[in-house]
């Protein structure tokens, strides 16, 4: 799995149908409306690392009201969320 982490700055009337319009790419896992120096953070989570091409520059730059993105990947995932994820996949709940 390919972690993205995509910094977006939109412009600022269409802020929320340039998330929405996101959140449905497949691959993007979450899309959240930040403060800062940009105004989306898009989650990208995707099997093979030439699917970030696919889906950052191929589709997220595209999306009308996009001006312009930042992408960092990640290299290991630290939280519990993800990690408990991992170790829970066809397994029922313990309880």
């Amino acid at each position: 799995m390919v972690t993205a982490i995509v910094h977006i700055n939109a412009e600022v009337d269409r802020i929320p149908e340039v998330a929405e319009t996101i959140a449905e790419i497949d691959g993007v896992s979450e899309v959240y409306s930040i403060t800062g120096a940009y105004d989306l953070l898009a989650m990208v989570r995707v099997a093979e690392y030439e699917q970030v091409a696919e889906v950052i520059p191929g589709r997220i730059n595209k999306v009308p009201g996009v001006l312009n993105t930042e992408t960092h990947i990640a290299f290991r995932a630290y939280s519990k969320h993800d990690l408990d994820a991992a170790f829970s996949i066809g397994f029922p709940d313990a309880d």
